[in-house]
């Protein structure tokens, strides 16, 4: 029987909102750094953000190596207890691996009170689609369903238009994340999800790091089993957004007022179409191919004062040459990520290091 979301999480989720994908903080010996964790959590949670999700590519997969799994997705959950029993508030766990350890993810999830698993197709080379497939239908018993297209750079795999629509097919399905980052394959998802008969409940969820602003304003129209229909991408689910946050929440209201006619509204969001491309790529470290994305992430909030350092589980992991200087020369071009360390400095208590 497949899981359901809570009425109040399920409308969320369809009117759009920002999920940050969590980072993990980790002191300089790479041990979990509690009280640092917890304080990003709420740094998230304060900015607006409408979810997390944690356990994913940007809190790094080797998380399960580590035994860090199950603490890291608990303290994600009590840091967030208070904000979910006020609002609406969607915690949402990565979940990976062959159906026993998916299924097994998603049961430690669903017990501390998270409401869906984002089911990455990461690390299984020889898996069918089918085989995808049927791991989703076995996770979607225990949680609803995100699905996730990832790009191949950090692990993902091409996902054809069929496997979009069997997807969405399936009642646990409540969303999907595209972040291929490729237009060709983005427009391949949401025609798949279209042409499933439950196409119309599947949310739509950027995860294209390099593309947010687009989109997220782009009408994309399709054919469904009904006839002609328009979707859109009602939000996003971002490692992006695990930086600038509150930057992040602004955006999404403007498109949505955009969305409502409000064209100075898509004035602001077009404005920051080719700036929050170009912060994602010194982020995301595209000149390095990609080596850098998760210290680039953690550089970021650790020039905040959210994190002591960019440590990362595998200790080759850091930035790539020349990558602090972007990092420096976005930041300097653009005012809505400047803004964002006043209002971390202002609304967030700083924390000694």
């Amino acid at each position: 029987m497949a899981a359901t979301l809570a009425a109040g999480t399920a409308a969320l989720l369809h009117r759009g909102t920002v999920i940050p994908a969590h980072p993990l903080a980790l002191t300089a010996d790479r041990t979990l750094d509690e009280r640092r964790q917890r304080a990003l959590t709420r740094y998230y949670t304060e900015a607006g953000a409408g979810g997390v999700a944690v356990g994913v590519h940007t809190t790094q997969f080797a998380i399960r190596e580590h035994g860090l799994f199950r603490p890291v997705l608990e303290l994600a959950a009590e840091e967030t207890a208070a904000v979910a029993a006020e609002r609406p508030f969607l915690r949402i766990a990565g979940v990976a691996g062959p159906v026993r350890q998916a299924v097994e993810e998603a049961a430690t999830a669903r017990e501390l009170g998270y409401d869906a698993v984002l089911v990455s197709p990461a690390g299984l080379p020889h898996a069918t689609t089918d085989d995808l497939l049927d791991r989703s239908a076995a996770v979607g018993e225990i949680l609803p369903v995100i699905g996730f297209y990832l790009q191949e750079a950090v692990g993902g795999r091409e996902l054809p238009r069929p496997y979009w629509r069997a997807l969405a097919d399936q009642e646990s399905t409540v969303a999907v994340k595209a972040a291929p980052f490729d237009r060709y394959r983005t427009l391949e998802l949401v025609q798949g999800v279209a042409d499933s008969g439950r196409g119309h409940e599947v949310a739509l969820y950027t995860g294209n790091d390099d593309n947010i602003v687009a989109d997220l304003l782009t009408p994309y129209h399709v054919t469904t089993p009904t006839g002609p229909a328009v979707r859109r991408f009602v939000g996003g689910l971002l490692g992006h957004w695990a930086v600038w946050t509150r930057s992040a929440v602004r955006l999404l209201a403007d498109v949505h007022a955009a969305d409502a006619g409000d064209e100075t509204a898509r004035q602001r969001a077009l404005a920051r179409l080719a700036g929050d491309t170009d912060a994602n790529a010194a982020v995301y470290d595209v000149r390095g191919g990609f080596a850098g994305v998760i210290a680039g992430v953690h550089e970021v909030l650790r020039r905040q004062g959210l994190l002591s350092g960019i440590w990362c589980l595998d200790p080759a992991e850091g930035l790539s040459p020349g990558q602090a200087q972007e990092i420096d020369r976005v930041h300097t071009t653009y005012p809505w990520l400047t803004e964002e360390d006043a209002f971390i400095a202002g609304v967030l208590p700083r924390r000694p290091a």
